[in-house]
């Protein structure tokens, strides 16, 4: 018996040894070279893909192959990769043709002076689950607030923090937001259901963030706003904010949210065929995304065809007491995997499976599911120096990845909002 047991173990640790492969190979290779975007994601998984088909013994090659492939164009994947499609060629369409622009000249035209550094804030969650994407809103505010900041003698990297903080809110509830397609779609979820359980735990977190910057005593700032702006560029965002919330298919939200930006770019008088390259640009820059994902699916597919899946759930059963021992873990999967590729998105797709099968077992909700894998990603890759998004926003404010740390007030919110949940939820 004690035997059979070391054999199954042994199989069981094969079974997995590729998840294990990629990340040793994505974070000892970023480590050595020193830049975790150095090296591309999708070759780590690649030759995790094919050493998954080399470690799984006792079946055909041919059925290895058609494991992975059936696993990586299942319906639930090329529907993702549609989705991506979309959202990209939306995103892309209403950014070059002004929409983002429009978007944060309205938010911040709202702000009186003594409310800039909690508005500055508040703009940064609405332009993020606006446009989807807490990059585009890096790249829309930090400018702004860093310009400012340099012009009245501000701590750069404070102004930063507050645009990171707030650009992760709207990354976590955005319908557009490329967490919330993996999360959903690998959970097997609506949107809208998601977003209701996502938003009972990152609005109290917000608003309390919020009234910290209210309450912290910070300097009165203005924040100069440009005048020749056109608001009805804005229409587009807030049709598809309105439309997902009101549970209309993600499909029919893009789509409408694309004729409007279409529609809105032909009659600001821009050439047709540059519109239709605005779109071409969207789709084209999902495809690293796309790639990612449909390796990431195919490799999980051949660890689950050859008992990896069912090797973690017994060895994680070991640690899981009810309900909230398995929402933990979950978040604590994702937390680890966020912190191992520096990408929250690919976290997601690379324990998506995992946590659907802990779900499943222990009777958790897939909306709460996706919500945790959502929301803990987003905690990790916001506190991380050497995510995207704060290499990216650091490097416009020209100061350390590391200087915003310290004001990074609400992941840290996030991160109690989210134990907090467990330990409610948990007992449902």
């Amino acid at each position: 018996m004690k035997q059979e047991n070391i054999r199954a173990t042994y199989k069981g640790i094969i079974a997995i040894s590729p998840l294990f492969i990629f990340l040793f190979l994505y974070v000892v290779l970023s480590i050595i070279v020193g830049d975790f975007y150095k090296i591309p994601i999708s070759v780590a998984l690649l030759a995790a893909t094919l050493w998954a088909m080399v470690a799984w013994r006792g079946v055909k090659f041919s059925e290895r192959i058609e494991a992975f492939v059936r696993e990586a164009g299942n319906s639930n994947v090329i529907y993702m990769v549609w989705i991506f499609f979309l959202a990209g060629c939306f995103a892309s369409l209403a950014n070059k043709t002004g929409a983002v622009d429009a978007t944060v000249a309205l938010t911040l035209r709202q702000l009186p002076p003594s409310f800039v550094i909690p508005g500055l804030f508040v703009a940064s969650c609405f332009i993020s689950i606006a446009i989807g994407t807490s990059v585009g809103t890096i790249v829309a505010l930090t400018p702004l607030v860093v310009n400012y900041a340099e012009s009245v003698g501000a701590d750069n990297a404070f102004f930063v923090a507050v645009v990171l903080g707030g650009a992760f809110f709207g990354d976590n509830l955005s319908f557009i937001s490329d967490t919330t397609i993996a999360a959903t779609r690998t959970q097997g979820c609506k949107m809208n259901e998601k977003f209701k359980a996502n938003l009972s735990i990152v609005l109290p977190a917000a608003l309390i963030t919020l009234c910290i910057y209210v309450a912290g005593g910070f300097p009165v700032y203005e924040v100069p706003v440009a005048e020749d702006v056109n608001y009805w560029l804005v229409v587009p965002y807030i049709a598809v904010i309105v439309l997902a919330i009101a549970g209309v298919n993600v499909t029919v939200t893009l789509i409408t949210g694309i004729v409007l930006a279409f529609i809105f770019a032909l009659t600001r008088g821009v050439d047709i065929f540059d519109i239709l390259n605005f779109m071409g640009d969207g789709i084209d820059g999902m495809s690293s995304l796309i790639v990612i994902t449909i390796l990431a699916a195919g490799m999980l597919g051949l660890i689950k065809a050859a008992g990896g899946i069912d090797f973690l759930l017994k060895l994680l059963s070991h640690g899981i007491k009810g309900r909230r021992g398995a929402m933990g873990a979950i978040a604590l999967l994702v937390g680890i995997v966020n912190l191992c590729t520096a990408n929250n998105t690919v976290a997601i797709l690379t324990v998506g499976g995992i946590s659907r099968e802990i779900s499943d077992k222990y009777g958790i909700a897939p909306r709460q599911s996706a919500s945790l894998l959502d929301t803990a990603s987003c905690i990790v890759q916001c506190l991380i120096p050497y995510g995207a998004q704060t290499l990216f926003a650091t490097s416009l404010a020209g100061i350390s990845p590391s200087a915003p740390w310290l004001y990074l007030y609400y992941p840290w919110v996030l991160c109690v909002m989210v134990v907090i949940s467990i330990l409610i939820k948990g007992k449902e």
